[in-house]
């Protein structure tokens, strides 16, 4: 596909180290090492065996000079990518190993933002992500991290992780408080689990978007309900082959959610760790479903559309991809 502007709106910060800012960060870890730990399998057994990889990012990740690096690191990837617009998650309490407080990350990881938005002109949010595995406490820690840094890069609340194997109810006051204050939400769902998964997550958590949420697919009244009100899936088709929700891109659901009228754009998820980039990924979805520059269109418009901006900065976006696109 040639280089069309493009949006992003799930990338996980900590799964996507280029082995040009591992080297900075450990010189040790040479190009084969970093490939044997830092990137999957084509196709993993499950989500579980996937996010096995996820620490050895974040663990090069403990302090503000290696949290700016690797911001510094994602921006010219995003770059290289014909990104214009991006919304960049990660959870703030993976990166406490070396002293950082909750909040000296954040604050770290927003500063390099804004500089990178800067110097690039690549527009960019933050998302902060708790964890299925964590406790009620710690979710409400990063609501409350959210909250706290309104009107900096930070825009909303996400929970990630393995939704199969930990419980969803201990997390629901994190939500509750993050929607009582009027904050953006958006949660990992039908990724590891199926429909049934969606549900829950929109009844408990009542997120605007879901991460992934493919499996929805496999239940036409929840198709239905997504459409009704507007919940945008974030849609990661590499990586949903390679956690094994689907056998191959030719199974993926992206395309009969696209004709059952749900919204949803195209993302990369781990960088690293699919070894994936946008450009990649359009590819693939053009050889596997013809898709082209209508189908691209509409789903960055509808990445616009759902993008936790303001709704001038929405509108710039769209204005945007459509000077482009409708050349």
């Amino acid at each position: 596909m040639e280089p069309l502007p493009r949006i992003e709106l799930h990338l996980h910060l900590d799964c996507s180290l280029s082995h040009k800012v591992v080297t900075r960060l450990n010189p040790a870890i040479g190009e084969a090492q970093h490939r044997a730990t830092f990137v999957a399998p084509r196709k993993c057994a499950n989500l579980a065996e996937y996010l096995m990889r996820a620490p050895h990012g974040f663990l090069l990740m403990q302090t503000r000079e290696q949290l700016r690096l690797v911001v510094e690191d994602l921006f010219e990837q995003l770059a290289a990518d014909h990104v214009i617009y991006a919304e960049v998650r990660y959870a703030p309490l993976l990166h406490l190993e070396q002293g950082l407080t909750p909040e000296e990350v954040v604050e770290a990881v927003d500063q390099a933002t804004e500089e990178c938005v800067g110097r690039t002109g690549i527009d960019a949010r933050l998302i902060l992500c708790t964890l299925r595995h964590y406790t009620a406490e710690q979710s409400m820690k990063t609501a409350q991290l959210v909250e706290r840094f309104r009107g900096t890069r930070v825009v909303a609340l996400d929970i990630a992780g393995d939704e199969a194997a930990f419980p969803l109810a201990p997390h629901k006051p994190a939500f509750d408080y993050a929607h009582e204050r009027g904050l953006f939400v958006t949660a990992h769902a039908g990724e590891a689990a199926g429909a049934p998964s969606v549900w829950e997550t929109l009844r408990d958590l009542n997120p605007s978007r879901i991460g992934h949420g493919v499996r929805s697919v496999e239940d036409t009244q929840l198709l239905g309900a997504l459409r009704e009100r507007n919940i945008h899936l974030e849609v990661c088709p590499s990586s949903n082959v390679q956690t094994n929700v689907c056998h191959s891109l030719r199974e993926h659901p992206i395309d009969r959610l696209s004709q059952a009228g749900v919204s949803l754009s195209v993302n990369t998820d781990a960088r690293t760790i699919t070894d994936t980039t946008l450009a990649r990924e359009y590819g693939e979805l053009n050889r596997t479903f013809n898709w082209g520059r209508k189908e691209f269109l509409k789903c960055n418009l509808d990445a616009a559309r759902n993008a936790f901006v303001p709704d001038e900065v929405r509108q710039r976006l769209a204005a945007r991809l459509c000077a482009a696109y409708c050349a």
